[in-house]
């Protein structure tokens, strides 16, 4: 196996490494936004959840770990221009680390076969310079191949990324949207 690794690397055009050196890093970055804004969405979801849960069972108002409420404390005359500024400033915070999985997950592919078409093209170079066997241009070729394939294992896990995160800011919006719309109906009566 490291015999195999070091061969790869001996081989290998020094663009397919590079490229091989990006995704690497990009799966790495990935992740790190992933566990990170994982772990905290679920602890703010559970938080504006208890905080809606309170508001529905007859509280006057949002609980202090809400992120409304701060906002509701900014202001003597709880508007819903306060709570929309509320819920803008709640879907700028939920949504942070979206773009960087999104543009992770549509430009690995690109960036893998790019590695790739450069070392299918190192491998016609030799065969011009050697007595071109199907035994080099298969080998040439499966090694070109590795680059592609590592850009669509990190655009897959960056996209299911992003949609997994994506669903939970929709749900903690849609937690805050209601809190707000409870608070509204409370002050009308």
């Amino acid at each position: 196996m490291i015999n195999d690794l070091i061969d790869f690397y001996l081989k290998s055009h020094p663009v397919t490494l590079g490229v091989l050196a990006l995704l690497s890093v990009y799966f790495i970055i990935m992740n790190w936004v992933f566990i990170y804004r994982y772990f905290s969405l679920s602890s703010w979801l559970s938080k504006e959840n208890s905080s809606l849960e309170a508001l529905l069972m007859g509280a006057t108002t949002v609980n202090e770990q809400s992120f409304l409420s701060n906002f509701l404390k900014a202001s003597s005359n709880i508007s819903k221009s306060i709570l929309d500024l509320g819920m803008l400033a709640a879907t700028k915070e939920a949504t942070k680390g979206l773009s960087v999985l999104s543009v992770f997950a549509s430009t690995s592919p690109f960036i893998g076969l790019f590695g790739t078409v450069v070392s299918i093209l190192d491998t016609f170079a030799h065969i011009g310079q050697t007595s071109g066997t199907m035994s080099v241009i298969a080998t040439g070729v499966s090694d070109a191949l590795i680059a592609t394939a590592s850009g669509i294992f990190v655009a897959i896990f960056a996209y299911t990324y992003h949609q997994i995160l994506k669903r939970q800011s929709f749900e903690l919006i849609s937690f805050i949207q209601m809190q707000s719309d409870a608070i509204l109906a409370r002050k009308e009566k």
